[in-house]
C-alpha cells in the first residue's frame, strides 16, 4: 500500500525549510538554510523574504533528491500560513502555488504553532498535550479540547521568544543557529 507522502515548505521567520514527510510522520528529507545577520542585528521582513527566494528552488531538489522521489510521488503541498512574518510567509505561499498548478497537486495550509505540537507530540508520544508554546512571536499556554487546539492563556506585551531574541542582540549573540541556543551555550560557558 502507498504511502501518502506531502512536501512542506516552512518560512516563517528567518529559516527556510522544504521537507518530504510521510503521513505517519516519517521524515524523508528535511533540508534548510537560515538567513544569518551579523551579530547583534535582528532579520528585516524584505531582507528575509529575498533570502528565501534565493534558497528555496535548491532546497526543493535537495528535499526531493534526498527523498528519493519526484513530483509524481507526491500526494499534497503543504505550507505554512501563519503565524509569522508577512513577507517570508508569502515566499512559501507563492512558491506552492505554483508547484500546485504545475503538478496538479492539492494544497494543505499549515498552522504553524499546531504543527510545532503535533512534531512533538510525534517525536514524545504524547497523547493531549498542554503545552507552553514559546517561540518569537509567540507565548501561549495551548492544549487539546474538544477536538481542536485552543489557547487557553497568552502574553499580551512582548512573547518569550522575541525577548530572548532581544536579548542576544543586546549581547551582540549570532543568530545561527539561533539566539536561544547560543543565549545558552554562553550561561553553559559562563560568557
Amino acid at each position: 500500500m502507498k504511502k501518502m507522502i506531502a512536501l512542506g515548505f516552512e518560512g516563517s521567520a528567518n529559516k527556510i525549510g522544504v521537507g518530504v514527510v510521510t503521513l505517519d510522520g516519517t521524515i524523508l528529507s528535511n533540508p534548510r538554510h537560515t538567513y544569518i545577520t551579523p551579530p547583534g542585528h535582528g532579520f528585516l521582513p524584505r531582507e528575509t523574504a529575498q533570502h528565501h527566494l534565493q534558497h528555496v528552488l535548491p532546497l526543493i531538489k535537495a528535499a526531493l533528491k534526498t527523498a528519493e522521489i519526484t513530483p509524481d510521488d507526491i500526494d499534497c503541498l503543504c505550507y505554512t500560513k501563519g503565524p509569522g512574518m508577512g513577507a517570508p510567509l508569502q515566499v512559501s505561499a507563492i512558491v506552492v502555488r505554483v508547484l500546485s498548478q504545475l503538478w496538479k497537486k492539492p494544497i494543505v495550509a499549515v498552522n504553524h504553532c499546531v504543527a510545532h505540537i503535533e512534531m512533538g507530540r510525534i517525536v514524545t508520544g504524547a497523547d493531549d498535550p498542554v503545552v507552553l508554546y514559546v517561540s518569537g512571536g509567540n507565548t501561549q499556554v495551548i492544549a487539546y479540547s474538544e477536538g481542536r487546539y485552543r489557547i487557553f492563556g497568552e502574553t499580551i506585551d512582548i512573547a518569550v521568544g522575541n525577548c530572548l531574541d532581544r536579548f542576544a542582540r543586546v549581547l551582540t549573540l549570532s543568530n545561527d543557529p539561533s539566539p536561544g541556543y547560543n543565549i545558552e551555550q554562553g550561561f553553559n560557558n559562563e560568557f
